[in-house]
């Protein structure tokens, strides 16, 4: 299901329709979301992480979910955040930026942005070799 929109050329003469695949609203979503300070990644399903670690695509629809209904959409995004990031500012950072770039983009109202925290990335540390070590 496409949402579908009239546009109006003043009030009387209608130009047409356009059509914008929940695909591309999820894609929208997702590049939003990612672009958010403090977060580390967006969660996707095990297929979709194994695809991308094998050379594969990347998904930027990953860990985000569209419905469309009647009055607009709704959000559902699927985050990992840095640790020591507040989650609940990192949270309504993500709402803000998610709406914001729907709407300015599709001018479609979102209804929700349901922001779901699975997980927490701790820096990366290197790990030491034995040839690293000087006795």
């Amino acid at each position: 299901m496409a949402y579908t929109k009239d546009l109006r050329k003043g009030q009387d003469e209608p130009l047409g329709k356009i059509e914008i695949a929940p695909e591309v609203i999820g894609v929208i979503a997702g590049l939003a979301a990612s672009e958010v300070d403090y977060v580390a990644s967006m969660q996707g399903g095990f297929a979709s992480e194994m695809r991308e670690r094998l050379g594969g695509a990347v998904n930027y629809r990953k860990g985000v979910k569209i419905d469309l209904v009647e009055d607009g959409i709704l959000v559902d995004l699927y985050c990992t955040v840095l640790f020591g990031a507040s989650i609940p500012i990192v949270a309504e950072n993500v709402q803000n930026a998610v709406r914001g770039t729907i709407f300015d983009m599709t001018g479609l109202n979102v209804l929700e942005v349901n922001v779901h925290i699975v997980g927490v990335q701790f820096e990366k540390t290197e790990a030491l070799s034995l040839d690293d070590l000087t006795f």
